[in-house]
Protein backbone atom coordinates (compact mmCIF):
# COMPACT_ATOMS: atom_id res chain seq x y z
CA UNK A 1 0.00 0.00 0.00
CA UNK A 2 0.90 3.42 -0.94
CA UNK A 3 2.62 5.21 2.39
CA UNK A 4 0.29 8.69 1.50
CA UNK A 5 -3.06 9.48 3.17
CA UNK A 6 -6.43 9.28 1.01
CA UNK A 7 -6.76 13.59 1.30
CA UNK A 8 -10.15 12.98 2.78
CA UNK A 9 -8.53 11.50 5.89
CA UNK A 10 -5.66 14.22 6.28
CA UNK A 11 -5.87 15.76 10.01
CA UNK A 12 -7.27 19.14 10.64
CA UNK A 13 -4.19 22.08 10.32
CA UNK A 14 -6.32 23.57 13.70
CA UNK A 15 -6.64 20.35 15.55
CA UNK A 16 -3.03 19.15 14.83
CA UNK A 17 -1.85 22.54 16.49
CA UNK A 18 -3.94 22.15 19.06
CA UNK A 19 -2.97 18.51 20.00
CA UNK A 20 0.81 19.53 19.47
CA UNK A 21 0.08 22.15 22.77
CA UNK A 22 -1.92 19.62 24.45
CA UNK A 23 1.37 16.96 24.55
CA UNK A 24 3.57 19.37 25.23
CA UNK A 25 1.56 20.90 28.29
CA UNK A 26 1.12 17.26 29.20
CA UNK A 27 4.68 16.14 29.17
CA UNK A 28 3.71 14.54 25.99
CA UNK A 29 1.93 11.48 27.84
CA UNK A 30 0.05 10.81 24.73
CA UNK A 31 3.36 9.66 23.12
CA UNK A 32 5.01 7.89 26.27
CA UNK A 33 1.54 5.70 26.56
CA UNK A 34 2.68 3.16 23.78
CA UNK A 35 5.81 2.44 25.82
CA UNK A 36 4.22 1.74 28.45
CA UNK A 37 2.11 -0.48 26.89
CA UNK A 38 4.58 -2.54 25.22
CA UNK A 39 4.19 -6.15 24.73
CA UNK A 40 6.81 -8.15 26.62
CA UNK A 41 8.92 -10.21 24.65
CA UNK A 42 10.54 -14.01 25.29
CA UNK A 43 13.16 -15.33 23.88
CA UNK A 44 13.81 -18.75 23.61
CA UNK A 45 16.82 -20.79 22.24
CA UNK A 46 16.00 -24.00 20.61
CA UNK A 47 16.67 -26.08 18.04
CA UNK A 48 15.55 -26.15 14.22
CA UNK A 49 13.37 -28.52 14.29
CA UNK A 50 11.60 -27.47 17.33
CA UNK A 51 10.73 -24.16 15.28
CA UNK A 52 9.46 -26.16 11.96
CA UNK A 53 6.59 -25.70 10.55
CA UNK A 54 5.93 -29.66 11.56
CA UNK A 55 7.36 -29.15 14.55
CA UNK A 56 5.75 -28.18 18.08
CA UNK A 57 6.79 -24.52 18.16
CA UNK A 58 4.20 -22.90 16.09
CA UNK A 59 1.30 -24.49 18.20
CA UNK A 60 3.08 -24.01 21.45
CA UNK A 61 3.78 -20.62 20.63
CA UNK A 62 0.45 -19.71 19.51
CA UNK A 63 -0.84 -21.30 23.19
CA UNK A 64 1.14 -19.31 25.08
CA UNK A 65 0.73 -16.17 23.90
CA UNK A 66 -3.14 -16.76 24.15
CA UNK A 67 -2.74 -16.87 27.59
CA UNK A 68 0.86 -14.93 28.02
CA UNK A 69 0.15 -11.16 26.55
CA UNK A 70 3.02 -11.68 25.62
CA UNK A 71 5.32 -12.33 22.52
CA UNK A 72 6.96 -15.59 22.47
CA UNK A 73 9.99 -15.47 20.00
CA UNK A 74 11.88 -19.16 18.97
CA UNK A 75 15.73 -18.71 17.83
CA UNK A 76 16.59 -21.58 16.05
CA UNK A 77 20.51 -22.73 16.09
CA UNK A 78 21.20 -25.98 14.27
CA UNK A 79 20.49 -29.00 16.11
CA UNK A 80 20.64 -29.50 20.07
CA UNK A 81 24.32 -29.93 20.98
CA UNK A 82 24.98 -26.63 18.93
CA UNK A 83 22.64 -24.69 21.79
CA UNK A 84 25.34 -25.46 23.93
CA UNK A 85 28.35 -23.99 21.89
CA UNK A 86 26.36 -21.05 21.35
CA UNK A 87 25.94 -20.52 24.94
CA UNK A 88 29.31 -20.95 25.39
CA UNK A 89 30.58 -18.35 22.76
CA UNK A 90 27.59 -15.70 23.68
CA UNK A 91 28.03 -16.17 27.28
CA UNK A 92 26.75 -13.54 29.32
CA UNK A 93 25.99 -11.34 25.91
CA UNK A 94 22.81 -13.88 25.26
CA UNK A 95 19.58 -12.93 24.59
CA UNK A 96 18.05 -15.51 25.15
CA UNK A 97 15.86 -15.76 28.44
CA UNK A 98 15.13 -19.53 28.14
CA UNK A 99 17.46 -22.29 26.39
CA UNK A 100 14.86 -25.54 25.33
CA UNK A 101 16.78 -28.11 23.70
CA UNK A 102 19.61 -29.41 25.81
CA UNK A 103 19.81 -33.14 27.08
CA UNK A 104 21.53 -34.90 29.94
CA UNK A 105 24.08 -35.97 28.17
CA UNK A 106 24.87 -31.50 28.55
CA UNK A 107 23.71 -30.20 31.46
CA UNK A 108 26.52 -30.55 33.49
CA UNK A 109 28.64 -28.68 30.47
CA UNK A 110 25.74 -26.01 30.62
CA UNK A 111 25.73 -25.80 34.19
CA UNK A 112 29.66 -25.02 34.40
CA UNK A 113 28.92 -22.18 32.05
CA UNK A 114 27.06 -20.32 35.35
CA UNK A 115 24.52 -18.85 32.83
CA UNK A 116 21.38 -20.55 34.49
CA UNK A 117 19.30 -20.27 37.36
CA UNK A 118 17.16 -22.69 39.46
CA UNK A 119 13.62 -23.04 38.26
CA UNK A 120 12.21 -23.80 41.46
CA UNK A 121 9.79 -25.75 40.38
CA UNK A 122 8.51 -29.63 41.41
CA UNK A 123 6.58 -31.06 38.22
CA UNK A 124 4.58 -34.64 38.46
CA UNK A 125 6.50 -36.47 35.80
CA UNK A 126 6.17 -39.29 33.57
CA UNK A 127 9.63 -40.65 32.89
CA UNK A 128 10.87 -44.36 33.43
CA UNK A 129 14.16 -43.14 35.31
CA UNK A 130 14.08 -40.72 38.64
CA UNK A 131 14.63 -37.10 37.29
CA UNK A 132 15.86 -34.53 39.66
CA UNK A 133 17.82 -31.18 38.51
CA UNK A 134 17.61 -28.02 40.47
CA UNK A 135 18.36 -25.89 37.11
CA UNK A 136 17.10 -28.02 34.47
CA UNK A 137 13.43 -29.46 33.71
CA UNK A 138 12.41 -32.46 31.29
CA UNK A 139 9.66 -31.75 29.02
CA UNK A 140 9.53 -34.95 26.87
CA UNK A 141 12.21 -37.76 26.64
CA UNK A 142 12.64 -40.69 24.21
CA UNK A 143 14.62 -44.18 24.15
CA UNK A 144 17.22 -44.10 20.56
CA UNK A 145 16.91 -46.93 18.63
CA UNK A 146 17.69 -47.55 14.69
CA UNK A 147 14.99 -47.15 12.58
CA UNK A 148 14.46 -49.55 9.68
CA UNK A 149 11.85 -50.68 7.37
CA UNK A 150 9.76 -53.86 8.86
CA UNK A 151 11.10 -56.22 5.80
CA UNK A 152 14.72 -56.12 7.17
CA UNK A 153 15.62 -58.90 9.72
CA UNK A 154 17.06 -56.05 12.82
CA UNK A 155 20.09 -56.56 13.91
CA UNK A 156 20.00 -57.43 18.24
CA UNK A 157 22.86 -55.85 19.44
CA UNK A 158 25.58 -53.49 18.33
CA UNK A 159 28.26 -56.56 18.20
CA UNK A 160 25.51 -58.12 15.60
CA UNK A 161 24.77 -54.91 13.57
CA UNK A 162 29.15 -53.82 13.27
CA UNK A 163 29.03 -57.76 11.83
CA UNK A 164 26.73 -57.67 9.36
CA UNK A 165 26.45 -55.68 6.00
CA UNK A 166 23.87 -53.21 7.08
CA UNK A 167 24.22 -49.84 6.31
CA UNK A 168 23.49 -47.08 8.46
CA UNK A 169 23.29 -43.26 9.05
CA UNK A 170 24.22 -41.42 12.12
CA UNK A 171 25.03 -38.19 13.60
CA UNK A 172 28.01 -36.05 14.04
CA UNK A 173 28.33 -36.06 18.13
CA UNK A 174 30.06 -32.39 18.25
CA UNK A 175 26.58 -30.78 16.59
CA UNK A 176 23.64 -33.37 17.35
CA UNK A 177 22.09 -34.72 20.43
CA UNK A 178 21.50 -38.32 19.20
CA UNK A 179 24.95 -38.13 17.75
CA UNK A 180 25.87 -37.62 20.99
CA UNK A 181 23.58 -40.21 22.58
CA UNK A 182 24.93 -42.97 20.61
CA UNK A 183 28.29 -42.23 22.25
CA UNK A 184 26.75 -42.29 25.73
CA UNK A 185 25.25 -45.54 24.56
CA UNK A 186 27.77 -47.19 23.38
CA UNK A 187 29.78 -46.36 25.95
CA UNK A 188 27.14 -46.80 29.02
CA UNK A 189 26.79 -50.73 27.19
CA UNK A 190 30.57 -51.64 26.65
CA UNK A 191 32.55 -49.22 28.73
CA UNK A 192 36.08 -50.52 27.84
CA UNK A 193 35.24 -52.01 24.85
CA UNK A 194 33.38 -49.13 23.36
CA UNK A 195 36.57 -48.42 20.87
CA UNK A 196 36.70 -51.84 19.75
CA UNK A 197 33.12 -51.27 18.90
CA UNK A 198 33.20 -48.62 17.19
CA UNK A 199 36.24 -49.66 15.32
CA UNK A 200 33.62 -53.01 14.26
CA UNK A 201 30.95 -50.10 13.40
CA UNK A 202 32.89 -47.76 11.07
CA UNK A 203 32.48 -49.91 7.98
CA UNK A 204 28.64 -49.97 8.44
CA UNK A 205 28.74 -46.09 8.65
CA UNK A 206 27.52 -44.32 5.12
CA UNK A 207 28.13 -40.87 6.53
CA UNK A 208 27.63 -38.76 9.24
CA UNK A 209 25.23 -36.11 9.14
CA UNK A 210 25.22 -32.33 11.02
CA UNK A 211 21.70 -32.92 12.24
CA UNK A 212 18.92 -35.68 13.26
CA UNK A 213 16.65 -34.10 9.91
CA UNK A 214 19.61 -34.71 7.36
CA UNK A 215 20.54 -38.41 8.15
CA UNK A 216 17.00 -39.44 8.81
CA UNK A 217 16.38 -38.00 5.19
CA UNK A 218 18.66 -40.08 3.63
CA UNK A 219 17.31 -43.37 5.34
CA UNK A 220 13.86 -42.17 4.07
CA UNK A 221 15.17 -41.50 0.09
CA UNK A 222 16.64 -45.16 0.53
CA UNK A 223 20.64 -44.48 0.83
CA UNK A 224 20.58 -46.52 3.92
CA UNK A 225 19.12 -49.43 5.68
CA UNK A 226 18.98 -48.16 9.41
CA UNK A 227 19.12 -44.51 10.57
CA UNK A 228 19.87 -43.45 14.40
CA UNK A 229 16.54 -41.83 15.32
CA UNK A 230 14.07 -42.84 18.37
CA UNK A 231 11.50 -45.53 19.07
CA UNK A 232 8.94 -43.25 18.76
CA UNK A 233 9.87 -42.32 15.45
CA UNK A 234 7.91 -45.13 13.47
CA UNK A 235 4.75 -43.07 15.50
CA UNK A 236 5.55 -40.27 12.64
CA UNK A 237 4.60 -42.54 10.05
CA UNK A 238 1.71 -44.37 11.73
CA UNK A 239 -0.07 -41.48 12.46
CA UNK A 240 0.66 -38.77 10.14
CA UNK A 241 0.65 -40.86 6.80
CA UNK A 242 -1.11 -44.14 7.53
CA UNK A 243 2.36 -45.73 6.53
CA UNK A 244 3.10 -49.18 8.65
CA UNK A 245 6.31 -50.00 7.50
CA UNK A 246 8.78 -48.65 9.98
CA UNK A 247 10.36 -50.22 13.07
CA UNK A 248 12.25 -49.50 15.77
CA UNK A 249 14.99 -51.86 16.78
CA UNK A 250 15.60 -52.68 20.68
CA UNK A 251 18.86 -54.04 21.02
CA UNK A 252 19.58 -56.39 24.13
CA UNK A 253 22.42 -54.34 25.84
CA UNK A 254 19.27 -51.64 26.43
CA UNK A 255 18.46 -48.56 24.42
CA UNK A 256 19.79 -45.15 25.94
CA UNK A 257 17.14 -42.68 27.09
CA UNK A 258 17.20 -39.05 25.73
CA UNK A 259 15.85 -36.60 28.08
CA UNK A 260 15.46 -33.38 26.63
CA UNK A 261 15.39 -30.41 28.97
CA UNK A 262 14.65 -26.71 29.42
CA UNK A 263 16.17 -23.83 31.48
CA UNK A 264 16.04 -20.28 32.27
CA UNK A 265 18.96 -17.76 31.94
CA UNK A 266 19.74 -15.94 34.73
CA UNK A 267 19.85 -12.63 33.13
CA UNK A 268 16.76 -12.94 31.84
CA UNK A 269 15.18 -9.62 31.75
CA UNK A 270 11.75 -11.43 31.83
CA UNK A 271 12.47 -13.98 34.59
CA UNK A 272 8.98 -14.36 35.76
CA UNK A 273 7.64 -15.18 31.79
CA UNK A 274 10.17 -17.54 31.96
CA UNK A 275 9.32 -19.21 34.80
CA UNK A 276 5.78 -19.34 33.42
CA UNK A 277 7.04 -20.51 30.22
CA UNK A 278 8.89 -23.51 31.82
CA UNK A 279 5.43 -24.44 33.88
CA UNK A 280 3.18 -24.19 30.80
CA UNK A 281 5.40 -26.53 28.53
CA UNK A 282 4.75 -29.49 31.27
CA UNK A 283 1.10 -28.44 31.44
CA UNK A 284 -1.43 -30.59 29.53
CA UNK A 285 -1.98 -27.76 26.92
CA UNK A 286 2.08 -28.21 25.65
CA UNK A 287 2.23 -31.52 26.71
CA UNK A 288 0.03 -32.84 24.25
CA UNK A 289 1.60 -31.52 21.46
CA UNK A 290 4.82 -33.09 21.35
CA UNK A 291 3.93 -36.75 20.84
CA UNK A 292 3.09 -35.76 17.40
CA UNK A 293 4.90 -33.41 16.68
CA UNK A 294 8.25 -33.52 18.04
CA UNK A 295 7.14 -37.33 17.99
CA UNK A 296 8.80 -37.87 21.59
CA UNK A 297 7.39 -39.44 24.96
CA UNK A 298 5.64 -36.46 27.17
CA UNK A 299 7.83 -35.80 30.17
CA UNK A 300 3.69 -35.55 31.64
CA UNK A 301 1.47 -37.20 30.25
CA UNK A 302 -1.52 -35.19 29.85
CA UNK A 303 -5.06 -36.38 31.14
CA UNK A 304 -6.05 -37.45 27.70
CA UNK A 305 -3.12 -39.63 27.54
CA UNK A 306 -1.27 -40.48 24.64
CA UNK A 307 -1.99 -40.72 21.19
CA UNK A 308 -3.70 -43.58 19.48
CA UNK A 309 -0.70 -45.45 17.64
CA UNK A 310 1.81 -44.74 20.42
CA UNK A 311 0.89 -47.98 22.24
CA UNK A 312 2.14 -50.51 19.17
CA UNK A 313 6.00 -49.06 19.45
CA UNK A 314 8.53 -50.60 20.56
CA UNK A 315 9.24 -50.94 24.45
CA UNK A 316 13.19 -52.09 25.53
CA UNK A 317 12.97 -53.74 28.52
CA UNK A 318 16.23 -51.88 29.82
CA UNK A 319 17.00 -48.38 29.57
CA UNK A 320 20.63 -47.17 29.98
CA UNK A 321 21.02 -43.37 31.01
CA UNK A 322 24.04 -42.12 32.70
CA UNK A 323 24.27 -38.91 35.18
CA UNK A 324 24.58 -35.80 33.85
CA UNK A 325 27.93 -35.86 35.71
CA UNK A 326 29.15 -39.06 34.44
CA UNK A 327 28.12 -37.98 30.69
CA UNK A 328 30.15 -35.07 30.99
CA UNK A 329 33.04 -36.75 32.23
CA UNK A 330 33.15 -39.41 29.70
CA UNK A 331 32.47 -37.28 26.76
CA UNK A 332 35.98 -36.52 25.69
CA UNK A 333 37.24 -39.89 25.77
CA UNK A 334 33.97 -41.47 23.68
CA UNK A 335 34.58 -38.59 21.34
CA UNK A 336 38.55 -39.54 21.23
CA UNK A 337 37.38 -42.93 20.34
CA UNK A 338 34.55 -42.26 17.91
CA UNK A 339 36.53 -39.91 15.99
CA UNK A 340 39.83 -42.68 15.87
CA UNK A 341 37.12 -45.50 14.41
CA UNK A 342 36.13 -43.38 11.81
CA UNK A 343 39.45 -41.78 10.45
CA UNK A 344 41.00 -45.50 10.16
Amino acid sequence: MSGLRPLHLRPNVKWSLTMKTLCFAAGCLAIATPALAETPVLDVLTYDSFVSEWGPGPAIEKAFEAECGCDLRFTPAGDGAALLARLQLEGARTEADVVLGLDTNLTAAARKTGLFAPHGQTPDLSLPVPFTDADFLPYDWGWFAFVHGKSLTAPGDFKALAASDLKIVIQDPRSSTPGLGLLMWVKAAYGDQAAQIWADLADNIVTVTPGWSEAYGMFLEGEADMVLSYTTSPAYHLIAEQDDSKAAAVFAEGNYLQVEVMGKLAASDQPELADRFLAFMLSDAAQSVLPVTNWMYPAHVPAEGLPKGFETLAQPAKSLLLSADEAEALRGPALDEWRAALAR
